[in-house]
């Protein structure tokens, strides 16, 4: 039997990854496993969390499928994706997806072309229909400052486990995205060892890549690549 832990980014939660956990599901008999990392989720309440924590959770939940289950891959996205490396090169785990992942912090020029785009959404009364405001919208306010931190902190810690990651590995990220600059996916492709890397760019996603308009042949490819028996 197979398990797909599923891990989300930060200040998100289990429906950042939703559509691609739906799609596996439906597409396998595999236990997909979505866990929410403390403080997350749709209310958010990251005052008195630490990246460890959050470390831990996944951990904990890696712990309980492999004792379960013959194979166990992980997926994670943005954040999410960081501690799906740091578990790969800790257990071993049999293959390892990484959506977006944040081994860079920020893409500044993109953000720029967003706020524009949300800015001339604002002038020509059409601001709701804009999906990337409509999402960051109810997080402002929402995130202690202190946070922030602790996600560079996590990023920091789990990028020198990079180097340590063995398992076969699917790289994607979109080149609008304005979280994590798209060269982020060469980052990582240089600081991961395995013999066994494939990496994907897709021209209209942005951050949310799951959720994104190139959602349906991502989710795809995910399949493939998961289901593809290695030498």
């Amino acid at each position: 039997m197979i398990a797909c832990l599923v891990i989300h980014g930060y200040t998100g939660g289990p429906y950042e990854v939703a559509p691609l956990a739906k799609f596996l599901k439906e597409s396998t008999d595999w236990h997909i496993e979505v866990p929410t990392l403390p403080g997350h989720g749709k209310e958010l309440q990251l005052e008195n969390v630490s990246y460890k924590k959050w470390i831990q959770a996944a951990e904990n939940e890696l712990k309980k499928l492999q004792k379960e289950y013959e194979e166990v891959y992980v997926i994670g996205f943005s954040m999410g994706g960081m501690i799906a490396a740091y578990l790969a090169a800790k257990y071993k785990i049999d293959k390892l997806v990484l959506l977006a992942t944040s081994g860079k912090y920020l893409n500044f020029k993109q953000i720029g072309l967003d706020i524009a785009n949300v800015i001339g959404d604002g002038i020509r009364g059409t601001l709701k229909d804009n999906k990337l405001y409509g999402h960051y919208k109810k997080k402002l306010g929402a995130v202690p400052f202190r946070a922030n931190f602790e996600f560079m902190k996590l990023v920091r810690f789990t990028r020198s486990y990079l180097d340590k990651i063995e398992s076969p590995v699917l790289i994607a990220q979109g080149h609008l995205d304005g979280m994590v600059p798209y060269k982020t996916a060469y980052y990582l492709d240089k600081e991961i060892h395995s013999e066994q890397k494939e990496i994907v760019f897709f021209d209209k996603s942005r951050h949310l890549i799951c959720l994104g308009d190139d959602k349906d042949t991502l989710n795809g490819m995910v399949y493939d690549f998961l289901v593809c028996k290695t030498e």
